[in-house]
């Protein structure tokens, strides 16, 4: 028996609802982390912003690691776990520089380093702008979709099968 094209983005849509708000639950407990991580050692004497962000984004990252793996995307086919973690890390050290940079420009050129009040909306900025990007990059590069799992070899490469059907 058939499903019909109604059933299936029914249940797509569901999936996609799902995705979403595991991610954000996820999501909302590494904000806290990241976010009042960044704050406690911003108040340090002698610390930047930028060592801050660094620290507090490696901090939250490892457990959204963990929390995206085990639930937010569970269901997701599994590849290899180095293949996966490097993956997810690489992706989360892009939005890492990127913010890094935002926060440099914001700290030195336009003088704000000592203005919390800035340096915490530049952050707000850059985390909400990271999300977009990392929830896209998990499911695009991270998390695969079955068959899209099932294309790749062993070692993260196309298969042959898939290269084959490609053509």
């Amino acid at each position: 028996m058939s499903t019909s094209f109604r059933d299936r983005l029914r249940g797509s849509s569901r999936l996609l609802i799902k995705e979403i708000a595991a991610f954000g639950f996820i999501g909302a407990i590494s904000f806290v982390i990241e976010f009042g991580l960044f704050n406690l050692i911003l108040t340090a004497e002698h610390i930047g912003p930028l060592k801050a962000k660094l620290v507090a984004t490696v901090v939250a990252t490892t457990f959204a690691y963990f929390g995206n793996r085990y639930w937010s995307f569970s269901h997701r086919a599994r590849t290899t776990l180095g293949r996966e973690t490097s993956f997810f890390f690489g992706i989360n050290a892009i939005a890492l520089v990127f913010s890094e940079l935002i926060l440099a420009l914001f700290s030195y050129p336009l003088h704000y380093r000592d203005n919390h009040l800035v340096i915490n909306i530049v952050n707000l900025a850059t985390i909400g702008l990271g999300t977009v990007f990392r929830f896209w990059a998990y499911k695009r590069f991270v998390f695969l979709h079955p068959d899209r799992a099932a294309a790749l070899s062993v070692d993260g490469a196309p298969s042959a099968d898939s290269l084959r059907n490609a053509s």
